[in-house]
């Protein structure tokens, strides 16, 4: 029989998970989408983007670092282009992300200098921060602009990468940049609540999740089809799959309504709103972070019974007497997928040798590489340090 306080006991019991997770974030990363700093994906709402950089410049006066994905620019460069529609074909969407960019940046840079802020632009591709040295780079600039008391403006270089107009969203950039800079709190500004039990656009009276403790598929299924509008590339569920990511960086993730006066500052003062995600219990350090999440897999390894054991329950590295087969083309430190003998991926990792290389030693002895290709790099196909259990 419940008691009748059961109900206040879970809201303080979460109201103090949520004091926890934000206590210590000083260093907080925000992602806005289309659908809040646009009317309706025809050109911007400088209404919403003076709103928000208000709320953001009282975080910063409060002691918080800031920086800010913005989406947008396809909806502004629509706009500044005169076109009817919203583009459609790749060479469209490139151009009126071209144009509309310089205005997006404008727009923000006004809107933070009436509170005495300056703001930097930075563009990102994948390529940026798949490769460990211009990823590295990129995090030297962005925590520089924090030094100098400037607030980065991050967006995806559309003008120039097909594939990320394709099927990226700036909720993946996101949880990539939260690795990126260190951030210790993920808020995405959206035009929903945060996450519900049901469509609210199809169900009556759904129920808003405040607190979600662990993502599982359960979860997930509750994300199948995109709660945002046609403005914005992402919906709920791209948010989830991004909370997922940061939280294997140790790093909570708040899904809010941007339509909320002051949303960043309720949410750094603990308020209830949205839906918050806690991270993981046992987060992965920074670089397996990014091999994890960042790279994209040139290839895979399907290895034996033995050497799935040996990776996933002693620690071991991967050695060549374990793999079975080799798929694809890659050469010596690249990201490669690791899967079991049924074909399911359970890790990735950097492997040490090209994949014709490891062709050719796969199933031996490491007393035996030598032989086989005329030198030894290392014993490992893939050492420990460079390998993530997924």
């Amino acid at each position: 029989m419940k008691r009748k306080d059961d109900g206040a006991d879970v809201a303080a019991e979460i109201a103090r998970e949520r004091q926890q997770a934000v206590a210590k974030a000083k260093r907080v990363l925000v992602k806005v989408g289309s659908s809040i700093v646009t009317a309706d994906g025809k050109g911007l709402n400088t209404r919403a983007v003076n709103r928000i950089a208000e709320d953001i410049a009282h975080a910063v006066s409060g002691g918080h670092e800031i920086l800010l994905v913005s989406s947008g620019a396809v909806a502004a460069g629509t706009s500044r282009l005169l076109l009817a529609r919203r583009p459609c074909t790749i060479p469209e969407k490139q151009a009126a992300a071209a144009v509309g960019q310089s205005g997006l940046i404008q727009a923000w840079e006004r809107a933070f200098a009436r509170h005495g802020l300056k703001v930097g632009q930075v563009l990102l591709t994948s390529d940026d921060l798949g490769n460990r040295r211009r990823f590295l780079n990129a995090r030297h600039t962005l925590l520089t602009l924090l030094g100098l008391g400037v607030v980065p403006v991050i967006n995806e270089n559309d003008t120039v990468v097909v594939e990320e107009i394709k099927f990226g969203d700036n909720d993946h950039l996101a949880a990539l940049v939260t690795n990126l800079i260190e951030a210790r709190l993920l808020i995405f500004l959206t035009d929903t609540e945060g996450l519900y039990d049901r469509d609210p656009r199809k169900h009556s009276r759904p129920r808003l999740i405040p607190l979600v403790r662990r993502i599982d598929p359960g979860l997930e299924t509750l994300a199948d089809e995109p709660l945002s509008g046609s403005v914005g590339t992402g919906g709920i569920a791209s948010k989830i799959a991004a909370a997922r990511k940061s939280g294997h960086f140790g790093v909570p993730c708040v899904v809010a309504s941007g339509r909320l006066r002051r949303c960043v500052s309720r949410v750094l003062d603990g308020e209830p709103i949205g839906t918050l995600f806690l991270p993981h219990e046992a987060p992965l350090r920074s670089r397996k972070h990014w091999i994890a999440f960042t790279r994209q897999p040139q290839g895979s390894l399907q290895v034996d019974a033995g050497a799935v054991a040996a990776l996933r329950d002693r620690g071991k590295s991967l050695l060549p007497s374990g793999v079975a087969r080799v798929t694809g083309r890659f050469g010596a430190g690249d990201l490669v997928q690791i899967v079991d003998p049924e074909g399911k991926e359970f890790a990735r990792g950097l492997v040490e040798y090209a994949s014709n290389e490891v062709d050719k030693i796969k199933g031996l002895r490491t007393t035996e590489i030598e032989a086989t290709l005329g030198y030894k790099a290392t014993d490992e196909v893939v050492h420990r340090d460079d390998l993530v259990l997924l």
